[in-house]
């Protein structure tokens, strides 16, 4: 099992709800899926650009499942002694974000909203650990990450310049490899059963999966918390309007070159486990 420090997978493993599971730490989603294509998991958690880009690769996955929208679970920040008070504000400045992770996308849109391209700006491709200590230093004029990382960024003098509400719908995807739907068909059931009581359990009792987490995501309580509560949302089947919806942010990256070639995400959709939501 890949997960990384947030989503569904990371409470699952911190309540040792899935026995018999072998877990694996990713930084980010790009990195789950090389291993998704070098066949050392099974299944991982990304956000919503990584299997884009994965497919642009022509690593194989099947996309399981999904949860409802999160767009509050990241945003751009800035220094409040930037002066910046738009998005649009950054225009000739350096802006930091994972390359190819759920931000990227969120970057594309947020282009888009104010009339720019990604001429307008200088692009830095930062992995988290990297992110946050340029940002810290002003190296970098905003940094465009996602929880927990955002919540632990929410210091005195950082200021949210905007989210991805109205822009980007920032689902989580559960990915499985072709091989485990097909053999393991059994134990990716299970598996989603299993997460999505988790899930629920944790929305019912959000002061709980704060103190369960924490030590997991290695943050304190309270940051925990204040991410969770904006960021852990319920999961959901997939369906052909996901299919239609993750299409439209491959067909966008496509248009602006980041990935090599148009590609059919659609075709990734697999609608096996929708039980497991119903």
């Amino acid at each position: 099992m890949g997960y990384q420090r947030y989503g569904s997978l990371s409470l699952l493993k911190a309540r040792n709800e899935a026995p018999g599971v072998t877990w694996s730490l990713f930084e980010s989603g790009p990195a789950l899926t090389e291993a998704l294509k070098a066949g050392s998991i099974d299944i991982g958690e990304t956000g919503e650009a990584p299997p884009i880009f994965a497919a642009a690769g022509k690593i194989p996955f099947k996309i399981v499942a999904t949860s409802d929208e999160v767009p509050q679970g990241e945003a751009v920040l800035v220094k409040e002694s930037s002066g910046f008070r738009t998005f649009a504000d950054l225009k000739g400045r350096t802006v930091a974000l994972n390359k190819g992770s759920n931000v990227h996308w969120l970057l594309v849109k947020l282009l888009e909203a104010n009339n720019m391209t990604l001429q307008d700006i200088t692009v830095q491709y930062l992995k988290p650990a990297e992110g946050r200590p340029a940002f810290d230093a002003g190296q970098v004029d905003a940094w465009i990450i996602w929880d927990p990382y955002f919540a632990l960024a929410e210091q005195p003098g950082v200021k949210v310049l905007a989210d991805a509400t109205g822009l980007a719908s920032n689902r989580q995807y559960i990915l499985a490899a072709p091989d485990a739907v097909e053999k393991k068909t059994d134990q990716v059931r299970d598996l989603l059963a299993r997460l999505n009581t988790t899930t629920e359990w944790g929305i019912d009792n959000p002061e709980e999966r704060a103190r369960v987490l924490a030590p997991e995501l290695k943050i304190p309580e309270d940051v925990a918390k204040r991410s969770l509560d904006r960021s852990a949302k319920s999961l959901a089947p997939v369906s052909p309007a996901i299919g239609d919806e993750l299409q439209a942010i491959a067909d966008g990256f496509a248009e602006l070159k980041l990935i090599p070639e148009p590609i059919d995400i659609k075709a990734r959709v697999d609608t096996e486990f929708t039980g497991v939501f119903t």
